[in-house]
């Protein structure tokens, strides 16, 4: 069998409901011919072989560029056998060194490709692809869904969901206290507190300190992803867990993150760290020193849902798995069959492959308009007042007897 083509499918997706993401409005405020809202582009790649099997795969990590680095890696693979994925992953990674050290945009282009091999490999074989990566561990994976109101996590419980998390930067200590106050203390919640602007280490070591006392599962991103000496001063500060990665790629991007076990649930990206032979070695790096993993799907199409799947059943140390539960209503349509969540889980697909295919003609209609924007309005309250227009990275939070209410 040898690869003769490989294609892309590039897609303007909708913003998910705002109000299930993050309450402030920071999210999905451009608006777009179709009636689309925000920047979020998904990116499916199909590997095509001379025995007629095909493989899907998706790219995350900014797809609009990807769609370039996956045109330009096409000659490497032609003539190839699909078969020898770490082989190919090797020449991949090699091939592109000369560019720099590789990031999400190089590692995305890899992943995609790197999950049509796998999804090839078990269309040959005949078995789903967490039966590649040593069986299942189990049927069914835990996942947890988005809310930022008391209203809209009240709902997600009456469907099932046991694990929520809200989002923004804004008021932080208020949203949890109102979300622990409505769904109780059988409700596991978490907090993402990813900027713009990010918090400095100060600034999250003391708001890690007053969000001890609602028991979060974890507290993801608080501070800016370059800054790996900053998580040791808020792990010496508090108790609380952290999670963090998804901006990080292949092992080698996330090795400090796990060796220095800087935190408790690590959250790979399943579109942008390098395919799911990376994602396999990357978990078993943080179960040696005992971290969950927790794949990061938030901006993710439902190709990578499904990788992550099949990921998660096959792997100890699976946590759970983000989605967003009430996303753009084209995603149904996007890729066949829809998955469902069901009391709080997602059942593990059984069918040869990856078991899923995108509705190309659907995706068609839905051309890259823009995969850029700024990700938060002045109504926010990200910014200090009067500072939005500066754009800055990292930001001091000023008055602090509000925004650290318990002081």
């Amino acid at each position: 069998m040898k690869i003769t083509a490989i294609k892309t499918f590039l897609m303007h997706a909708g913003s998910p409901q705002l109000k299930s993401w993050a309450a402030d409005g920071s999210f999905g405020t451009q608006v777009f011919s179709g009636n689309l809202t925000g920047t979020r582009n998904w990116l499916f790649v199909k590997v095509y072989t001379d025995e007629g099997v095909v493989g899907l795969g998706e790219c995350s990590g900014w797809p609009r560029v990807i769609e370039t680095a996956v045109q330009d890696l096409q000659a490497l693979l032609i003539g190839e056998d699909p078969q020898h994925i770490e082989r190919l992953w090797q020449k991949m990674q090699i091939a592109i060194m000369g560019h720099g050290m590789t990031g999400t945009v190089g590692a995305g282009a890899m992943t995609g490709i790197d999950m049509a091999l796998w999804d090839i490999k078990g269309k040959v074989l005949g078995v789903p692809v967490w039966s590649l990566l040593g069986g299942q561990v189990r049927s069914q994976v835990r996942m947890y869904a988005h809310a930022s109101t008391p209203e809209t996590a009240l709902a997600l419980k009456a469907r099932g969901v046991t694990a929520l998390k809200c989002g923004g930067v804004s008021n932080p200590v208020r949203k949890i206290a109102a979300l622990r106050e409505a769904v109780g203390d059988e409700i596991d919640l978490m907090i993402d507190l990813h900027g713009p602007p990010w918090l400095t280490p100060a600034d999250a070591a003391t708001l890690a300190r007053e969000l001890e006392p609602y028991k979060l599962l974890f507290m993801e991103d608080p501070i800016a992803p370059e800054n790996l000496d900053g998580y040791r001063r808020i792990r010496d500060a508090s108790n609380i867990p952290l999670a963090a990665g998804e901006r990080m790629s292949t092992i080698f991007g996330l090795r400090q993150l796990i060796e220095q076990e800087l935190v408790d649930v690590v959250q790979p990206d399943t579109g942008r760290a390098g395919g799911i032979t990376q994602m396999k070695k990357i978990a078993a790096m943080a179960e040696a020193h005992h971290i969950m993993m927790a794949p990061h799907s938030g901006s993710l199409g439902p190709v990578a849902e499904y990788a992550a799947l099949h990921l998660l059943a096959a792997i100890p140390n699976t946590l759970f798995l983000e989605r967003i539960e009430d996303d753009w209503d084209g995603r149904d349509h996007t890729a066949l069959p829809a998955l469902r969540q069901h009391h709080g889980f997602l059942t593990v697909p059984t069918a040869p492959g990856l078991g899923v295919d995108i509705d190309e003609d659907f995706v068609a209609r839905f051309p890259s308009q823009a995969n850029v924007s700024i990700p938060v309005t002045p109504a926010s309250g990200a910014y200090a007042e009067g500072t939005f227009e500066e754009h800055v990275y990292v930001q001091t939070r000023l008055k602090r007897a509000h925004y650290f209410p318990k002081g």
